[in-house]
């Protein structure tokens, strides 16, 4: 096991990507809005896994920041979603309360590491 599967906000992560990317299986919105949530979620979990092997702690949070700036992103854009309708409202306030958790955490997580 890789050293970044074992770290709580990877693991969290991983959790809201994977329910983004369900919602995205089983939903029909268009082609430019799916690719960016799918790629903006996806980025939380990868720059976590890089930002964990980095040797400095400059060099991780940088990382950090940028997965940051992805969940706000992924958060933006199921705001446009919810104002469309295009997403059912019990599971819009669940990845949007779980992109909160995620932003208050990576948030610490760079802000230790400044």
């Amino acid at each position: 096991m890789h050293t970044f599967e074992r770290l709580f906000i990877y693991q969290k992560a991983n959790e809201f990507n994977l329910l983004v990317r369900s919602f995205l299986r089983d939903e029909k919105i268009d082609y430019s809005t799916e690719n960016q949530l799918r790629r903006a979620s996806l980025s939380i979990v990868l720059n976590i896994a890089e930002g964990s092997s980095r040797m400095s702690d400059k060099d991780s949070r940088r990382f950090y920041i940028m997965s940051r700036g992805s969940v706000l992103e992924s958060a933006a854009i199921l705001i446009l979603l919810n104002a469309e309708k295009s997403i059912e409202r019990k599971l819009y306030i669940s990845l949007y309360e779980k992109s909160e958790a995620l932003s208050r955490i990576l948030y610490k997580m760079i802000r230790d590491l400044a």
